[in-house]
């Protein structure tokens, strides 16, 4: 087993594009470890540095304690699962994954006796004299895994694997690949565009946008400190609500449109920084779930929360939850990708048509489309950034 170590690793394409930059990122040994980001954004580029399908333009891969830069793809002993299963559709179940071990030419009884093994690890005892044609999409998965299992590897590499299943089965998997992923305790590298996925199966997750690395951490700590707009707008479904906010005199309050927020001392406690921000501009980020629409019976807000007002358009309604979408007279800011390294993978927010944002209510909550709404919001759980560099205030 070993770590994999990537310090400053760059890949250009001869045509000049940069996929990825000076990416720097350690996965532990046993450490499943998610990389997410848009399509485009260079973390498949970055996991076939690593699988050594694609050369490194600068920078150094260590697996373990050898450098892999110049080594082969077929010496590094790491295994890749594909999102597409890549298997041999003239082969049985067994021999699919049994097929690197006869390339090895290991005895055919120790290659049945690790087949079967890897077979119940999988669920897939079964299914040993089945062909490819013959199984679900979540059972060729699962081969494609065995596969790479079998042959002990001192590290997984995990290419969007659940991209071609159906929601519910993707959910089911995840599950899988994470309970099998931590039985087998083997530094796992795994990209996704999902972040719903990267934030269930995670140990840890690495977010990327346009080739640079914009955090890394574990999956609560991105969700509840996002170190810039990216981070904020890209984890969580729906995304945080983000809008342009004017700070008053010593920071005291925070105006979203027109709406007057009071900052109460424990939020400076947090949040140090934002005092050198006042009678200025900042972005304000609000979480979905932070949004809180009082039920019925009470008559007031809780003590220190303020009212946030806004114009109902559509209430969507998904069993346990209600999304309820809303315009106010803020100004909102959506955050998008760019190929420019002066920005470090974003732009500078684009104001959008105006105050539209999404808020999460109890599934039985009383609201309606088109009605006016007032929700409150808990001063301590707002989240400020930095209008010209997109960074988190905090500190």
């Amino acid at each position: 087993m070993a770590s994999i170590t990537l310090e400053e690793v760059t890949k250009v394409y001869p045509n000049g594009f940069e996929a990825v930059h000076k990416l720097s990122l350690n996965v532990a040994d046993g450490e499943f470890m998610v990389l997410v980001g848009p399509s485009g954004c260079g973390k498949t580029t970055a996991l076939r540095m690593v699988a050594g399908l694609e050369d490194i333009s600068d920078g150094t891969l260590q697996i373990g304690d050898r450098t892999m830069n110049e080594v082969s793809a077929r010496e590094r002993d790491i295994a890749m699962v594909f999102q597409n299963y890549a298997l041999y559709p003239h082969m049985t179940v067994a021999e699919n994954i049994g097929f690197a071990l006869k390339l090895k030419k290991l005895p055919t009884n120790e290659i049945k006796m690790k087949v079967e093994e890897t077979a119940s690890l999988l669920g897939l005892t079964a299914s040993l004299e089945r062909k490819p044609g013959q199984l679900s999409g979540g059972q060729r998965q699962r081969v494609a895994m065995g596969r790479a299992i079998v042959r002990e590897p001192s590290a997984f590499l995990m290419d969007e694997p659940l991209s071609n299943l159906d929601a519910k089965l993707r959910v089911q998997m995840r599950a899988e690949v994470a309970r099998i992923q931590r039985r087998l305790a083997v530094a796992t590298l795994y990209v996704t565009h999902d972040q719903v996925e990267a934030m269930t199966m995670g140990d840890r997750v690495a977010v990327i946008s346009a080739g640079v690395l914009q955090q890394c951490d574990v999956p609560q700590a991105l969700y509840d400190h996002p170190s810039n707009l990216f981070v904020a707008s890209f984890l969580g479904s729906p995304g945080m609500n983000l809008y342009e906010g004017a700070l008053g005199e010593d920071a005291a309050f925070v105006l979203i449109g027109t709406q007057r927020i009071d900052l109460p001392a424990t939020v400076h406690v947090s949040k140090p920084a934002l005092r050198k921000y006042a009678n200025g501009r900042v972005v304000v980020g609000l979480r979905p779930e932070d949004l809180v629409l009082p039920g019925e019976e009470h008559d007031k807000a809780v003590a220190g929360w303020a009212p946030f007002d806004c114009d109902v358009e559509l209430v969507e309604a998904l069993g346990s939850e209600l999304l309820v979408h809303f315009v106010s007279d803020a100004r909102a800011v959506r955050v998008v990708e760019v190929e420019n390294e002066d920005s470090h993978g974003l732009d500078q927010g684009t104001l959008t048509r105006g105050g539209e944002g999404v808020a999460r209510t109890a599934a039985r909550a009383r609201i309606t489309g088109g009605a006016r709404a007032r929700f409150y919001i808990d001063p301590q759980r707002l989240h400020f950034f930095d209008s010209e560099t997109n960074s988190a205030i905090s500190a």
